[in-house]
């Protein structure tokens, strides 16, 4: 098969396709425009692949898309190509709406050109898998999980405009008939992290020595996945999901943040058992709340279990160990990540 993957630069895209790469015998069009968030050095062993081409376009230039497609003539499409960081989205929403709803847009409507002009047997093969997040569907409380008939009931830039891409998929599927697939995932972990985000910028600053930022009190409860087990789901449901239906993929993991800090925090003690800032709990500090920020997100993942088979195969305890492992083995990735325009500093506070 000939994949067309979007956002195959960042952190969950560049997983997917170290996997395909790996795991199977298809071909990758890797269309990522490298933000700030894509790093073509996350591709490892694939960046040098003859199944591996990168294409430096931007998902909202569809004139560029349809260039693509008519040079790759892909069998399916996986569209991971977002900006996804909350507190980017809170400084400012443009670059989530310009990518995230009118660049999935101008994908559509490349990818259905490209699907009507195919023959009978090819059409039927052809999918347009999207890829998406829990955040879309809020906040629970207590109890109780996300299933895909959950409402949408999204809190932040960030997870509306995620929302407005989702829709986009289903209505094209509705209404020009296009085979498509989605995805609403939790949080995911893992090595290439870009160090925005909770797990990896806790490690990087601890071993810097730096405050280690919680908002509130901690209590707000993720469930976490493991980015190769997400990436194995992903591949899964574009072999055998149904077309038109969504699939909740999660890690069955939930965890409160303060716990997932302190979990680092006890990791990187037996790791550095000669650091001088043992024991790293003590670096961690307390910090006012993310505006609008979601109690807790879980997954019910029971569909794609039964239809599909799958389920992750990594704990969370053993991921998080692997994940500060990988961080510590290594250093010159994320600092020549943080020596550019993400340096760590707090984003998404009032303005």
């Amino acid at each position: 098969m000939k994949i067309l993957v979007t956002g195959g630069a960042g952190f969950i895209g560049s997983a997917v396709v170290r996997h395909i790469i790996r795991d199977t015998d298809w071909s990758v069009a890797n269309v990522d425009k490298l933000t700030y968030a894509g790093n073509l050095e996350s591709l490892a062993e694939a960046r040098t692949s003859n199944r591996h081409r990168h294409f430096k376009v931007d998902i909202c230039d569809r004139a560029a898309l349809d260039a693509v497609f008519r040079e790759v003539r892909p069998d399916a499409v996986l569209h991971l190509a977002a900006e996804s960081h909350v507190d980017r989205s809170i400084d400012g929403a443009a670059p989530f709406i310009e990518t995230n709803i009118a660049g999935t847009y101008a994908l559509l409507e490349a990818a259905l050109a490209h699907w009507r002009g195919l023959d009978e047997a090819a059409r039927a093969r052809f999918r347009f898998q999207h890829i998406s997040t829990d955040e879309v569907f809020g906040s629970l409380g207590a109890t109780g999980r996300f299933t895909e008939a959950t409402p949408y009931q999204p809190n932040s830039p960030y997870s509306a405009s995620k929302a407005a891409s989702d829709h986009l998929v289903r209505a094209w599927h509705h209404t020009y008939g296009l085979p498509t697939l989605a995805t609403n995932c939790s949080n995911n972990y893992g090595p290439y992290h870009f160090p925005e985000k909770l797990i990896p910028l806790v490690i990087i600053r601890a071993l810097r020595g730096e405050s280690l930022p919680v908002y509130g009190k901690g209590e707000n409860v993720r469930d976490w996945l493991h980015v190769e087990d997400h990436a194995e789901a992903l591949t899964l449901v574009l072999r055998h999901g149904r077309p038109g239906e969504t699939y909740n993929v999660g890690g069955d993991s939930e965890r409160r943040n303060i716990d997932v800090v302190r979990g680092i925090c006890v990791l990187l003690d037996e790791m550095l058992p000669h650091s001088a800032n043992r024991p790293h709990e003590g670096l961690i500090k307390f910090v006012t709340d993310r505006p609008g920020h979601d109690a807790r997100y879980a997954i019910d993942a029971s569909k794609i279990k039964a239809e599909l088979g799958w389920q992750p195969r990594r704990s969370f305890e053993d991921g998080l160990r692997q994940t500060v492992r990988w961080f510590l083995d290594n250093r010159a990735w994320w600092e020549r990540v943080m020596s550019g325009a993400y340096r760590g500093e707090r984003l998404g506070l009032p303005g």
